[in-house]
């Protein structure tokens, strides 16, 4: 599974960006699928999973009410709608791939990784 996220940029402190991360090569219907962010100089934090079927979904305290996670599994795409962005959200976003049946947290978990793309939230 390969896999591209895009959709970061510079937004204002309040403001709105939503990321999305394409798979290619196989078919991701069946995989746990996360977001997970690093800042500089601090290890890569977990932000939001969703299973296979979008009933599942776990967020990280620091975003649960602002940011939403979601699937396109006929389009191969998993998304992240980030509102109220605050400048402590800024980060590299990775989006992620796991092959097992339960939404998971945890990091080393994650079989497939995609390239990040960066969220940059001005105050």
């Amino acid at each position: 599974v390969q896999l591209q996220a895009y959709g970061g940029g510079l937004v204002q402190a309040g403001g709105s960006l939503r990321l999305s991360c394409a798979a290619s090569g196989r078919t991701i219907s069946t995989y746990v699928m996360g977001w997970f962010r690093q800042s500089p100089g601090k290890e890569r934090a977990f932000v939001a999973t969703i299973d296979w079927s979008g009933g599942t979904t776990i967020y990280a305290d620091s975003v649960k009410g602002r940011f939403t996670i979601s699937r396109d599994n006929a389009k191969n795409m998993v998304y992240l709608q980030m509102n109220s962005l605050k400048p402590e959200d800024t980060a590299v976003y990775y989006c992620a791939a796991d092959a097992g049946s339960r939404a998971t947290v945890s990091a080393h978990r994650y079989d497939y990784w995609g390239q990040g793309t960066l969220v940059t939230v001005s105050s």
